[in-house]
């Protein structure tokens, strides 16, 4: 359980890191985000291994991920408040996009507690594909709008 918990703060910090640090050369950014994807990727890897008696553990963890999707697209808003009224109209989809994606995953999260030990394996292969797309769509959307909100 904790090997799981030490990998969340990494990898949302390398994630955060990547999109927000403005005084990255492209090489840098380009770097961070290949970290970060090494770094989901891993991260997804490790949450197959739960087994349905850590079912507990698995919920917590990918209720930490859910809360960290929250606070990165509060984040992302914020930018794009701050942006011209042009911005703002083209990235509102995306934002609608990712807040439908993280209800969405909510929703899968419920699954995952209302799983059965003959449903653990689908719900929860289900639920990380989910956590998987949601975070690429995520880092996505930050590139777009970093580059749109500094150029």
């Amino acid at each position: 359980m904790m090997k799981h918990s030490k990998l969340i703060l990494p990898l949302l910090m390398t994630v955060l890191l990547a999109g927000c640090d403005k005084s990255s050369t492209s090489d840098t950014t380009a770097q961070q985000l290949d970290q970060a994807k090494a770094d989901t990727k891993q991260a997804v890897q490790d949450m197959k291994d739960y087994t349905y008696a850590q079912k507990d553990a698995f919920i917590k963890s990918m209720q930490a991920e859910l809360d960290a999707l929250n606070v990165e697209l509060a984040k992302l808003s914020a930018k794009i408040d701050k942006a011209s009224d042009a911005t703002k109209a083209a990235a509102q989809p995306k934002i609608d996009a990712l807040k439908a994606q993280v209800a969405k995953l909510g929703a899968d999260l419920d699954e995952v507690k209302s799983s059965t030990e003959t449903t653990w394996d689908k719900v929860k292969d289900e639920t990380q594909k989910g956590y998987d797309a949601t975070k690429q769509s995520f880092i996505d959307a930050g590139n777009w709008i970093d580059k749109q909100v500094n150029s």
